[in-house]
C-alpha cells in the first residue's frame, strides 16, 4: 500500500513537471517584455476560446468570442482578435470599444493596434468621444500616449448642436482642441461657417480663424481671415480687414469685434460701412454698428460720401450717426412759418394725414421746417394800388454833378418792349416791381404795363408739400442721417459748412443747423437754418430760413448782398435757376459798365426780390411789392452803408475740395486761398 502511494505521488510530481514545463515557456515570453515595460503588455482578460496558429513561423493567438484585453488603464473589447507577442500588434474585429480610463470611448467594427506604440487604427464607423463631442469618420487614428485622435480621410466632429466636417481632423483630447483642414464646414442651427483651416475648441466652443473664413447666419454674413468666434455666444474679435455683409449694407475695418446677441459691432482703423441701397458709403477711424436696428455711430475722422448721378456729395463731421425708420411708424413734421403756424396754401385738403402728423421719431428734437410763404401768399402778393407808387430809386441831390456812363439808366418807354421783356422772363411779376438786368441799372414800367397785369401770373409758383419720392420704392426702410459739430459738404455745385445736419430719405431734406453757410455759383448763403430739398439725388429747392443772406464778392472789399426774412431757391440741374427773398427783402449792387468799370451802387429796399440766373450765371433781378431804392456813384458811395445787416463774408470757412473733408490738405498742396479770377460781368 505504501508502495502504490510513493508510485502515485511520483507520477504526480512528473506530470506537474511536464504541466509547468509547458507553461513556462510562455510565461517567460509575457513576463520578459514586461521586465522592459509593463505598461506595454497586451493581457487577455476573458475569451470565449483559445486558438493558437503558427504561419511562417510566426505564433498567432486567436481569440474567438467576447473577447477582452488590457493594456495599462486602457481596456478593449471586441468579437474576436489576433495578437502577435512577437511584434506585440492587437489585430480585432466586431464590435470594437476601447475604453481608456474612462475618459475617451472610441468604436469602430476593426481595430489595428501597436502595443509598443500604442497608437490604434479604426475603421468601418469609426467614432471617438469623451462624452461631450464625437469624432467619427471612416478611419481613425488614435494616440493613446499623446491622446490625439486623427482623422485623413474625411471626418466630422458633433459638439452639441454644431457639426464641423472637413478632410483632415486632429483631436487634442487633454487641451480640447480639434485642428480642421480641407473643406472645413462648421454647420449649426443659427449659422454656418466655412473655410480651409480652422482651430476649434470643444469645451469653449470658440473657433480660432486662421484663413479665410465666411459666416452665414442668413442675415449677415462675415468675411474674415483672422481672429476669434465663439460659436455659443455670437462674440467674436476678427483682425485684418474682416468684412461684415447683409442685403442692404457691408462694413470692413482693420479690426471688428462683434456681439451677435445684441446685434452690435465695433468696427476700428479705417473703417469703410457702405449702404448699397442709399448709394452712401462711411469712412471712419472708429464706429458702432447695430445690425438689428441698422445704425452706425462712426467717430474720429468720418466722412460721408453720398453718391449722386453726376455730383457725389462729401459731408465729414466730427460724429456721424445713420440710421433707418420703419415707414409704418415715421410721419414727416408739418412746414411751419416763421409763427410757427401751419401754413395754409389755399386749400390744405390735398395733403395727406401722414405730412399733417407730428414727427414721432427721433427728430422730436429738432427745430421743425419753416416757409417763407405763409405770409407771401396773403400779403405780399395782394393787389397794390398803383396811384401809390413811388420812384423806384432816389438819385442824391448831388448826383448831378457825377458823369455816368450813357444808358446806365434807362426808362422803357414802349408798352410792347416792356411786355416783350416779361414774356422773355417767362417769370411773374408784380405791377408795382422794379426789373434790373445786366444792361440797365433800373427799368420803371410805365402805366400802360400796369394794365397788362391782369393777363400775368403775379405770384411765384407756391411752395408744394415735398413730394414722399421714398413711397414707391420697394422697401420698408427709411434712412435718416445726422451729423454733429464742424459740420463740412463738398459736392462740385454745392459747398457748406454748419454746427449740425439733419436728413431723412422720408422727405428727401437736408437741414443745417446754427450758423450755416451754403455756396453755390461763387455766392454764399446763409440763414439761421437752412433746407435742402433734393429729388431724385439731385439738388431741388434750397430755403432760408430767418435772416436770410446772400453774398457774392465782386471785387476785394466789394460785395453785392441780398438779404431778407427768408430766402427760397429752386434750381435747375445742378445750378441755381431762380431765388425768391421773401420779408424785408434788401439788396446793395454794384453796377458796370460794358468795360467793366464800376459805375454805381444801387441799394433797393422791396417786399420781395426775384434773381433769376441763366446757366448758373445773374440774368436779372425783380423788385416786387413797394419798392424803394437808391443809386449812389461808385465814387460817392457812403462806405458805412455798403454792408446790409447781419453781413458777414466766410470765404476761409468754405471747403475746397473733397480732399480737404477727406483730411489730406497737405498731400493735396491745395492752397488756403487763391487769388480771385477777375469778372467779367457783376453777378451772384
Amino acid at each position: 500500500m505504501t508502495l502504490k502511494m510513493q508510485q502515485l505521488v511520483k507520477c504526480g510530481l512528473i506530470l506537474t513537471g511536464l504541466f509547468l514545463g509547458r507553461l513556462f515557456p510562455a510565461t517567460a515570453q509575457e513576463v520578459q517584455p514586461a521586465a522592459r515595460d509593463s505598461n506595454n503588455v497586451i493581457h487577455i482578460i476573458q475569451s470565449d476560446k483559445l486558438n493558437v496558429l503558427t504561419k511562417d513561423s510566426i505564433q498567432l493567438n486567436r481569440f474567438i468570442g467576447n473577447a477582452i484585453f488590457r493594456q495599462g488603464s486602457t481596456l478593449f473589447y471586441c468579437d474576436s482578435a489576433l495578437i502577435n507577442r512577437a511584434s506585440n500588434i492587437l489585430d480585432a474585429y466586431g464590435h470594437i470599444h476601447i475604453n481608456q480610463a474612462d475618459s475617451i470611448h472610441i468604436y469602430g467594427e476593426y481595430l489595428h493596434y501597436e502595443g509598443n506604440t500604442r497608437m490604434a487604427t479604426l475603421r468601418d464607423n469609426a467614432r471617438l468621444t469623451d462624452g461631450k463631442v464625437t469624432l467619427s469618420g471612416p478611419e481613425l487614428q488614435y494616440d493613446m500616449n499623446a491622446r490625439i485622435g486623427t482623422y485623413v480621410k474625411g471626418g466630422k466632429l458633433v459638439n452639441g448642436s454644431s457639426v464641423l466636417t472637413s478632410q483632415e481632423g486632429y483631436y487634442y483630447a487633454d487641451t480640447k482642441d480639434v485642428y480642421f483642414n480641407y473643406n472645413v464646414l462648421l454647420v449649426d442651427p443659427e449659422y454656418t461657417l466655412s473655410t480651409d483651416t480652422l482651430l476649434y475648441n470643444t469645451q469653449t466652443k470658440i473657433a480660432t480663424i486662421v484663413a479665410p473664413t465666411t459666416i452665414n447666419d442668413g442675415k449677415t454674413v462675415m468675411y474674415a481671415t483672422s481672429g476669434e468666434y465663439n460659436t455659443e455666444t455670437g462674440q467674436g474679435n476678427f483682425d485684418s480687414r474682416p468684412t461684415i455683409e447683409d442685403s442692404t449694407a457691408t462694413i470692413t475695418a482693420d479690426r471688428i469685434t462683434m456681439d451677435k446677441r445684441t446685434g452690435l459691432a465695433y468696427a476700428t482703423g479705417n473703417m469703410v460701412y457702405r449702404d448699397t441701397a442709399q448709394h452712401m458709403t462711411l469712412l471712419s477711424n472708429y464706429g458702432t454698428v447695430n445690425q438689428t436696428e441698422k445704425t452706425i455711430l462712426a467717430t474720429q475722422h468720418p466722412l460721408m460720401i453720398l453718391e449722386r448721378e453726376k455730383d457725389t456729395l462729401y459731408l465729414a463731421a466730427d460724429t456721424l450717426f445713420s440710421g433707418v425708420l420703419k415707414r409704418d411708424t415715421f410721419t414727416v413734421a408739418p412746414v411751419r412759418s416763421s409763427t410757427d403756424t401751419t401754413v395754409s396754401v389755399d386749400s390744405t385738403s390735398h395733403i395727406p394725414d401722414s405730412i399733417r402728423a407730428p414727427l414721432r421719431d427721433s427728430t422730436e428734437t429738432l427745430p421743425a421746417d419753416t416757409s417763407a410763404f405763409a405770409k407771401k401768399l396773403k400779403n405780399a402778393l395782394a393787389p397794390g394800388d398803383s396811384s401809390k407808387l413811388i420812384p423806384a430809386m432816389v438819385v442824391p441831390k448831388d448826383s448831378a454833378l457825377i458823369t455816368l456812363k450813357r444808358n446806365a439808366i434807362g426808362i422803357i418807354s414802349d408798352t410792347a418792349k416792356a411786355m416783350a421783356i416779361l414774356r422773355d422772363t417767362t417769370r411773374a411779376l408784380k405791377a408795382d416791381s422794379i426789373l434790373l438786368s445786366k444792361d440797365s441799372a433800373v427799368v420803371s414800367l410805365k402805366s400802360r404795363a400796369l394794365a397788362a397785369r391782369d393777363s400775368m401770373l403775379a405770384q411765384p409758383p407756391k411752395l408744394a408739400v415735398q413730394t414722399d419720392t421714398s413711397a414707391t420704392k420697394d422697401t420698408s426702410e427709411i434712412r435718416y442721417i445726422r451729423a454733429w459739430h464742424h459740420v463740412r459738404i463738398y459736392s462740385d455745385s454745392l459747398q457748406g459748412v454748419a454746427d449740425s445736419i439733419y436728413y431723412s430719405s422720408k422727405d428727401s431734406i437736408f437741414r443745417f443747423y446754427r450758423n450755416p453757410i451754403l455756396w453755390a455759383n461763387e455766392t454764399q448763403l446763409s440763414g439761421d437754418t437752412i433746407f435742402l430739398y433734393t429729388k431724385n439725388q439731385k439738388a431741388d429747392k434750397l430755403l432760408l430760413d430767418q435772416n436770410a443772406l446772400l453774398v457774392k464778392e465782386s471785387d476785394p472789399q466789394l460785395y453785392n448782398q441780398i438779404k431778407g426774412n427768408q430766402i427760397t431757391g429752386y434750381f435747375a440741374g445742378q445750378s441755381l435757376d431762380w431765388m425768391h427773398v421773401d420779408g424785408n427783402a434788401e439788396s446793395i449792387y454794384y453796377v458796370r459798365d460794358d468795360d467793366s468799370a464800376y459805375v454805381s451802387v444801387n441799394r433797393t429796399l422791396s417786399g420781395i426780390i426775384n434773381i433769376y440766373f441763366r446757366e448758373g450765371q445773374l440774368h436779372h433781378i425783380s423788385f416786387i411789392k413797394d419798392p424803394e431804392g437808391t443809386m449812389y456813384p461808385f465814387t460817392q458811395r457812403p462806405l458805412d452803408q455798403m454792408q446790409l445787416e447781419n453781413f458777414h463774408w466766410d470765404i476761409r470757412r468754405k471747403p475746397k475740395s473733397k480732399y480737404e473733408l477727406m483730411g489730406t490738405m497737405s498731400e493735396a498742396k491745395i492752397k488756403e486761398e487763391e487769388k480771385p479770377v477777375p469778372k467779367a460781368e457783376d453777378e451772384f
